[in-house]
C-alpha cells in the first residue's frame, strides 16, 4: 500500500534528509588514499550520533541476506554495485566509492547515496558518475504529479542505456517514509505511462545503478551483501528521497 505523507510529515522527512546530506558530505571529506572503509562508517555513525537520529540500516535483515547488516553506512567500491560492508579494506588512489546512507529522526527515514573517486580519477569513471547523476536528475525531473512510475523508469533507463552503460536488474528505488523500505517499487528502466500515478504527498528514492561496460550482470559476493559486476568491470550508484507534491518534486536529501 503506498502511504501519501501530509506536508507536515514531507517537512519532518526533510529534517532526517537533512542528517544524511550532512553525513555523506562527512564521508566525501573524510575519503582519501589510505582511509579504512571501516572508519568512513565511524565518520557516518557520528553524524547520525550529533543530530539524535539511528540508522535504518544497521542491523536491517532482508530475507535474501545471511546476516544483518553490520553497519550505519554502505561502501561499494570500484566493481562493488551496492550494498558493500564497510570493512578493514584501505582506499588506494584511483578507488571509485559508492557510499549510500539512511538516517531515521523522529519516525521519518532520510535514503541518500553518492558515488565519487578517491585520489587521481579516471576519465572513463568520472563519465560513468556523472552520467548517473544526469539519470538521477532525469527521474527527478518525472516525478511529477499526473506522472507514473513509468515515466520515472523511463526517465531513468533512458540516459543509461543511450550512454550504453549496464542496469542490474531487479534493484532500483522505492517508497521511503516511516521505514526505510515501503511501496512502491520505482525501477531503473520501464516504459513510459505504465506504473502507479504519482500524487502529491508520495516520497520515494530514486537510486540510478549503472554497470560501466553496458552489460547487466552481477553477483552477490561471499559476505551475501556486496553486489559485484559479473565481468569486474566498475560501478557508480547514486540516489535521492524525494518528495511528489503539486509544486513538483522536492529533493528531501540535499543539504
Amino acid at each position: 500500500m503506498v502511504e501519501l505523507k501530509t506536508d507536515t510529515s514531507i517537512e519532518a522527512m526533510r529534517e532526517a534528509g537533512r542528517v544524511v546530506a550532512r553525513a555523506l558530505t562527512a564521508v566525501r571529506e573524510a575519503a582519501a588514499v589510505g582511509v579504512v572503509l571501516r572508519d568512513l562508517d565511524e565518520v557516518a555513525h557520528q553524524v547520525l550520533k550529533d543530530a539524535g537520529a539511528t540508522s535504518p540500516f544497521l542491523h536491517y535483515h532482508p530475507a535474501f541476506a545471511p546476516v544483518p547488516f553490520p553497519a550505519t553506512l554502505i561502501t561499494s567500491v570500484n566493481d562493488a554495485i551496492v550494498h558493500g560492508i564497510p570493512d578493514g579494506y584501505r582506499l588506494r588512489d584511483g578507488d571509485l566509492v559508492s557510499a549510500d546512507f539512511g538516517a531515521s529522526l523522529d519516525g521519518w527515514v532520510g535514503d541518500s547515496a553518492i558515488s565519487f573517486i578517491v585520489g587521481t580519477p579516471r576519465p572513463e569513471d568520472v563519465l560513468l558518475i556523472e552520467t548517473a547523476e544526469r539519470a538521477l536528475a532525469a527521474g527527478i525531473a518525472a516525478a511529477v504529479v499526473g506522472n507514473r512510475i513509468g515515466d520515472i523508469a523511463h526517465a531513468v533507463g533512458t540516459v543509461c542505456r543511450d550512454a550504453g552503460y549496464g542496469i542490474p536488474e531487479g534493484f532500483g528505488g522505492h517508497g521511503v517514509g516511516r521505514s526505510m523500505h515501503e511501496d512502491p517499487s520505482v525501477p531503473n528502466e520501464g516504459r513510459p505511462g505504465r506504473g502507479f500515478p504519482l500524487r502529491h504527498g508520495m516520497a520515494i528514492a530514486i537510486e540510478p545503478m549503472l554497470i560501466a561496460s553496458g552489460k547487466d550482470g552481477y553477483h552477490a559476493a561471499p559476505d551475501g551483501w556486496t553486489l559485484r559486476t559479473d565481468d569486474g568491470s566498475r560501478a557508480a550508484h547514486v540516489e535521492h528521497t524525494v518528495a511528489i507534491t503539486d509544486a513538483g518534486p522536492r529533493i528531501l536529501t540535499a543539504l
